[in-house]
């Protein structure tokens, strides 16, 4: 019979069987012993316990219940000192909730105090809260029992936990983070509550209907109304996180008649936003905080105003403030930028220098309104986030790319997916297009610069080493941060292929874009010439007709069609230079797509997870072991071997990373740097072609309008002349004028007409050499 009933047990704890526990358990007579108005375990054969106790399940296990929800004591979410949290079943429907069960020590609180939570938790109704579903009590013990919503992915503490954000979120999940946690203090404030124990563990995490990540505050057990000009003198809180005035009090015993207000809420968003952002508490003397209490309170209350970290590296050793965030962290400087002021105004002792909650909300506001522009700034080598309001004018976005590259605007060209962007100040920002971390805008710099690449610290600098001798708390600790080194390597190891891979992407468009220019520039020069050369074989017809009388004019045509011809010789020049630019330009394209080709053909990402799987395996396997109280022989000998597979995995990763990461990208730094020299040159060189091709038109048009002018005045001149001989002494014989005039009038005009053609067309060349100059407008998006 105690097999079946263990049986029955096992298939209780399944979320999926929602109808077959309702079919169990609301539906009387089916396990004798149980009844559904009195929903507690009684096994026939046993004898029946009294009303209000349970039977174990197994050893040191038993199933509770209160009239409508079901759990089982193994499934301990979280333990405090006044209650334990459970997730527990709905008996009808099967769905998940929390169960938070007050021990025997809660009651000896004050009423007032043990019913405050409940009355909290009423009052709030918000989606980054937790909710709570129902107060029962259990059976027999009638010990109260808050039903909340269950949030099935842990909380923000286990996500920091996790090796992968061993240094800190994503830049995109601390945002989520901040919006979540911002909206509910809100509504927190919004009611006149304070909740007073504020911490990663108490921002529960769920994951929504789209796959996104909603966070809620939770354990509402310190919290109490409180209006923002009221004070409280009852300490609550976890000590890491607590406000120094609370922490003298409530940790280091000391006694003192200071109040407190809202604003301890505000130190730890603020220590809890640092531990996000870093991964790492910002506050931390040597030895941890929790063994050297003395010398934490000493760094929180010595801390300078805008210092927002403080660390004691020695023992008795000084301490070193920070001003900004770690070089490890994974948020942008454009986040940072805006982040970093708002921690250092909230992280302040002194009650009269602290923000209030309205100017948190504003400036926090303020980060989460922006829209996120992606830049890849092509002469430093460096992704930028610039983030500005969507109703910002351009001049703005540009003001703000100046302060993170340092490249002034009028120096700024941008491209997107190969296209010039001509950004007009004057235009509201959503006229920028949209980007994305893989598919920025690209920043080309009129200005030549080395450039500089990402900084970064050395992961293999925070990995530790593991004591020789067997110790599973200490394995489990230095193998989850070894892992933790790993995965930042990972990170990086994307970050720096991703480099690459924009480097020479936005130098191939670039080296497109010249090519474009030399096409369009060698069309023009090739045109012109071709008009100096019909211009030219003027010469030879107007030299060949009979009769042209000897004056200066005619030795001014000489001179002008010899300038003509020297400008012909230059345009060929220009010409020929085009030609070579093209060839170079074409040379260095093909090995811009050989290099990517290498980058697309990397594996060394691929090589490094696959290190981190085989290196996660054997650190779950020594999260399990350091909950034992030892290891048998055999198993400490799988142990060693674990620790040294580990070891040698951990070098193999960093080994990768060094020689096929690091080295591949400082290797394709300088090269890049060459590169954008070889490009800034051929782009100088080539507006000083086009800008002779256009002086040189400019002085064949001046030509040529003299020219014109010159032979108008002859062919008229020779035409009077020509009627006045005739009237003097007409031919006696002749009826028409003699074949030679004729033919001789004629050449004149054509050559009239044709030097004003070509007068034109030289016009209109230097029109579109003038274009050249000016960038082409942006295409349609």
């Amino acid at each position: 019979m105690l097999q079946s009933w263990r049986f029955v047990v096992v298939w209780l704890t399944l979320p999926d069987l929602g109808p077959f526990l309702q079919a169990l358990f609301l539906l009387p007579g089916t396990i004798p012993g149980l009844d559904a108005k009195n929903p507690e375990f009684s096994v026939p054969g046993r004898g029946n316990r009294e009303k209000g106790q349970t039977w174990p399940a197994s050893q040191g296990q038993e199933m509770q219940s209160t009239i409508n929800y079901l759990w089982h004591t193994d499934d301990l979410l979280g333990q405090g000192a006044t209650a334990s949290v459970y997730k527990a079943r709905n008996k009808k429907s099967g769905e998940l909730v929390a169960v938070k069960v007050f021990n025997t020590a809660s009651y000896l609180r004050p009423l007032e105090v043990q019913v405050r939570e409940f009355e909290v938790l009423r009052k709030l109704n918000h989606q980054n809260i937790v909710k709570l579903f129902a107060v029962e009590e259990t059976g027999g013990s009638r010990q109260k029992v808050l039903v909340m919503e269950y949030c099935s992915s842990g909380s923000l503490l286990s996500v920091l936990e996790s090796p992968e954000n061993a240094f800190g979120l994503p830049e995109e999940e601390f945002l989520v983070v901040l919006r979540c946690v911002v909206a509910g203090m809100n509504h927190l404030r919004e009611n006149g509550i304070v909740h007073r124990d504020i911490k990663p563990g108490n921002i529960m995490r769920l994951m929504g209907e789209e796959g996104q990540s909603i966070y809620k505050l939770t354990d509402f057990g310190a919290a109490r109304e409180l209006d923002d000009d009221e004070k409280f003198v009852s300490v609550y809180g976890t000590e890491e996180y607590l406000h120094p005035d609370m922490y003298e009090r409530a940790v280091l015993r000391k006694p003192q008649q200071k109040t407190f207000g809202v604003s301890v809420d505000l130190w730890s968003i603020g220590v809890t936003l640092y531990h996000a952002a870093t991964g790492s508490l910002p506050f931390v003397p040597f030895g941890g905080p929790r063994r050297n209490k003395e010398m934490m309170y000493r760094i929180t209350t010595e801390k300078p105003s805008g210092a927002i970290a403080g660390t004691q590296r020695q023992e008795n050793g000084p301490l070193e403030w920070s001003y900004s965030l770690p070089i490890t962290c994974r948020l942008s400087m454009g986040l940072q930028s805006q982040l970093v002021p708002i921690l250092a105004n909230i992280l302040e002792v002194e009650q009269a220098k602290c923000w209030g909650f309205d100017q948190f909300f504003a400036e926090t506001s303020d980060i989460l309104q922006r829209v996120v522009v992606h830049v890849f700034s092509l002469s430093q080598a460096v992704l930028h986030h610039v983030y500005i309001h969507a109703h910002n004018t351009i001049a703005i976005f540009l003001e703000a790319v100046y302060e993170q590259t340092r490249i002034a605007p009028q120096h700024q060209k941008f491209l997107f997916e190969g296209h010039l962007c001509v950004l007009e100040p004057s235009l509201s920002a959503q006229h920028i297009a949209h980007t994305t971390a893989s598919s920025p805008l690209t920043l080309f710099s009129m200005a030549s610069e080395t450039p500089k690449g990402l900084a970064f610290r050395d992961p293999a600098q925070d990995i530790p080493k593991f004591f020789p001798k067997v110790d599973l708390q200490a394995d489990y600790t230095t193998a989850k941060s070894v892992l933790g080194a790993g995965y930042q390597a990972l990170w990086l190891a994307r970050t720096l292929l991703a480099g690459q891979e924009f480097m020479f992407r936005g130098l191939h468009w670039c080296v497109e874009m010249l090519q474009a220019t030399c096409r369009q520039t060698l069309e023009v020069t090739r045109m012109a010439l071709l008009f100096l050369s019909s211009s030219l074989g003027t010469e030879r017809r107007c030299s060949s007709v009979a009769g042209m009388p000897e004056m200066q004019e005619l030795k001014r045509v000489t001179e002008l069609r010899s300038k003509l011809r020297a400008l012909a010789e230059a345009l060929s020049r220009c010409s020929y230079s085009i030609t070579e630019t093209q060839m170079s330009l074409s040379n260095l394209s093909s090995e811009l797509v050989k290099n990517r080709d290498q980058v697309h053909a990397d594996r060394s990402i691929q090589q490094i997870q696959c290190c981190l799987d085989k290196m996660n395996l054997i650190y779950k396997q020594f999260k399990k072991s350091r909950m034992r109280p030892g290891l048998c022989y055999n198993e400490e000998q799988i142990h060693k071997l674990d620790k040294v597979n580990f070891s040698h995995l951990a070098k193999r990763l960093l080994k990768v990373f060094q020689e096929k990461c690091v080295q591949k990208y400082q290797t394709s730094l300088v090269t890049h740097g060459r590169w954008m020299r070889k490009v800034h040159e051929t782009r100088n060189h080539l507006r000083m072609v086009g800008c002779s091709v256009a002086a040189y038109n400019t002085e064949a048009q001046g030509v040529q309008e003299s020219l014109s002018k010159i032979l108008d005045w002859l062919c008229h001149q020779l035409l009077q002349d020509r009627t006045k001989e005739a009237q003097v002494s007409p031919p006696p014989t002749a009826a028409y004028p003699s074949p030679a005039l004729t033919d001789l009038v004629l050449h004149m005009q054509e050559l009239c007409e044709e030097m004003k053609l070509l007068a034109f067309d030289l016009q209109d060349n230097n029109r579109i050499i003038e274009g050249l100059s000016r960038p082409p407008s942006a295409p349609d998006s």
